[in-house]
């Protein structure tokens, strides 16, 4: 008698090959998503938009083959990898930035939502979806996403103006929560009255959880000594994970607490600051291109071609109508310029959020769960394009962009381990600034400031008294966070590192 083979000795058998090939896949789509990145940015579409197209040839129906349908993991990772993503973008959030534009985006990140998924449901109804479909489908394109948007803006060289720029991103990191509270409430069937004291519910919890975490972290992290550098960016992405994870299990909003968390922890005096921004910027990137690789697995061609008449003309009433339309009435209270009220309905690119939140009719068993998923895919993708493609060229026409390019980044950096008593800063000495051909000693500092090193070019200089700065410097000095205003005055920004 054979003696029985187990699935786990069969397993063992096919190691490391199978393993190997898993990570081989991995490896070089993530190779060549990167690498078209840069293709996909020269030419002004979203860098989203080229992950999600190396997705799709990689799937089952393209060259690539990969036999994926698991919606469940596609959600379950594509909301961790938003963990990050929102995480990253609170930590580079200026928390002055975030109370100067917070009422407008607020409002936009909640009524507008609303007011969004109402006429994006009229005009699903108008196609023939019944209304629970309908309802569904407007609540799954509510949301925006402004990666999408700068990631365009970067490329193309042209930059928004503060105040746009600060709503939009805001809108963006703020919005996420009421897209899920409607589609998970719609998803479920809820009552309106149900809904609504759910979802003060989630956005109440999520924001105490979002701040009570973050102020938690603020204090922890100085504080904490770990053994190695390296096991900063470990704590902070644990802290992440709680911040998202902890609300949630309280029937709170996850997104909307790690955004909080990140945006009070951004602003903490933390040890390996620079390091820490680096390694989540990182994070995520990498969470961006796996999610969007992820999603375009998920995504049969053939079945975007049976929905594309619709799903042209519910992008395009989306991109043309329904935004901006909800935008005006939106933010006419608060008396913006009518050309950044144009310009913010019009830059409403969708991202990963309403793909992510598609899956949920189709876990759900929502009848049409799948068409709607593949409507939404569509409609993202098209969106992509008009407004995305156009958005240089309105920012332009608006008077709310610049081709002026955005000053270079520090050449190098300084960091302490532990945070110090005194803050390390780097400028970039303009022409017009204050300080461009004096003399170091005869600058007014005060008494406990200094310059550590001028670059200028790829050659550092010593900081004597006699050392001219000139324009194109990147000086580097140290001064009491008392002295820090008189220290901007005479050098201008801070630049980034």
């Amino acid at each position: 008698m054979l003696p029985r083979v187990r699935p786990c000795m069969v397993a063992a058998v096919n190691e490391p090959h199978a393993t190997a090939v898993f990570l081989f896949s991995i490896g070089a789509l993530l190779c060549i998503a990167t690498v078209l990145s840069r293709a996909s940015g020269r030419i002004g579409l979203p860098v989203a938009l080229g992950f999600l197209g190396v997705g799709m040839v990689a799937g089952s129906e393209g060259p690539g083959g990969i036999d994926f349908e698991d919606y469940g993991l596609a959600m379950r990772v594509g909301t961790a990898a938003l963990t990050l993503i929102l995480f990253d973008g609170g930590l580079h959030t200026p928390l002055p930035a975030f109370k100067a534009a917070f009422r407008p985006a607020a409002v936009l990140a909640t009524a507008g939502v609303a007011g969004t998924a109402l006429l994006a449901s009229l005009a699903a109804r108008a196609i023939g979806f019944g209304w629970h479909e309908a309802l569904l489908f407007g609540a799954v394109v509510s949301s925006t996403d402004a990666a999408a948007v700068f990631s365009v803006l970067k490329m193309s060289g042209v930059q928004l103006r503060h105040g746009v720029g600060l709503v939009l991103e805001l809108e963006s990191g703020l919005n996420d929560p009421m897209a899920v509270l409607l589609t998970l409430a719609l998803a479920t069937r809820l009552t309106w009255r149900a809904g609504l004291v759910e979802g003060l519910l989630e956005l109440a919890v999520g924001a105490a959880a979002g701040i009570g975490i973050g102020l938690a972290a603020r204090a922890l992290l100085p504080r904490v000594k770990l053994a190695a550098a390296g096991l900063y960016p470990v704590l902070t992405v644990s802290i992440a994970l709680i911040a998202f994870s902890a609300p949630t299990l309280l029937r709170g909003s996850g997104f909307l607490a790690v955004y909080l968390a990140g945006v009070l922890l951004g602003e903490a005096r933390l040890p390996h600051h620079s390091a820490l921004l680096r390694v989540h910027d990182a994070l995520a990137w990498l969470a961006q291109v796996g999610m969007f690789l992820l999603l375009g697995l998920l995504v049969f061609p053939s079945r975007l071609l049976a929905v594309a008449p619709h799903g042209l003309v519910l992008a395009l009433f989306l991109a043309v109508v329904a935004r901006p339309l909800v935008v005006l009435l939106c933010l006419l209270p608060f008396r913006l310029p009518l050309r950044h009220i144009l310009c913010i309905g019009w830059v409403g690119l969708r991202g990963a959020v309403p793909i992510i939140l598609a899956t949920f009719p189709v876990l759900l068993g929502v009848p049409r769960g799948r068409e709607i998923f593949d409507l939404v895919f569509f409609v993202v993708v098209v969106n992509a394009v008009v407004p995305g493609w156009t958005v240089p060229w309105v920012a332009k026409r608006l008077g709310v962009g610049t081709d002026a390019k955005p000053a270079p980044r520090a050449l190098l950096e300084i960091q302490s381990s532990r945070p110090l008593h005194s803050e390390l800063l780097s400028f970039l000495i303009e022409p017009a600034s204050a300080v461009a051909g004096s003399r170091i000693a005869d600058l007014p500092f005060p008494d406990d400031a200094a310059i550590l090193l001028v670059m200028r070019g790829d050659q550092p200089i010593a900081a004597r008294g006699a050392t001219v700065l000139q324009a194109g410097d990147h000086v580097y000095l140290f001064c009491k966070p008392e002295d820090r205003a008189f220290v901007d005055l005479l050098f201008g920004r801070e630049e980034e590192s």
